[in-house]
């Protein structure tokens, strides 16, 4: 590293240092929707689970779903398998975030090695 010049050095330093700056706002926003989606699980699972205590004797309970600013009558069964597919939807969703935010970290990672690389030759360059 000691061959290149200063410019070149200052131009791959800004370079590098951008590519964390990204990675780590990235990996701040992937955070957050990471545990928006958790907390949309969980408030599905509840859901989930309220609708199950309900029993299913003989008389039908009526259940709404909220369309924009109305509700709207649906049966029981729609119901529950709107509320699994969401819930599929989700968690695949958690997944695809999971790996995005594994690969931010590592892009982070490889980054600040990658300046404190640059420094620690600086250092020894000027000693």
């Amino acid at each position: 590293m000691s061959q290149l010049p200063d410019e070149t050095l200052r131009r791959i330093l800004q370079q590098i240092q951008t590519t964390a700056q990204q990675s780590s706002k990235a990996l701040a926003v992937s955070k957050a929707q990471i545990s928006q989606k958790e907390r949309d699980r969980r408030m599905l699972q509840l859901t989930i689970g309220e609708i199950a205590s309900i029993p299913k004797d003989g008389k039908e309970v009526k259940m709404y779903k909220g369309v924009g600013k109305a509700f709207m009558e649906v049966p029981r069964t729609i119901m529950e398998r709107d509320l699994k597919t969401q819930e599929k939807e989700i968690n695949e969703d958690l997944t695809n975030l999971g790996k995005k935010n594994k690969y931010l970290e590592k892009q982070l990672a490889e980054a600040q090695a990658q300046l404190k690389d640059i420094f620690h030759h600086s250092e020894t360059r000027d000693a």
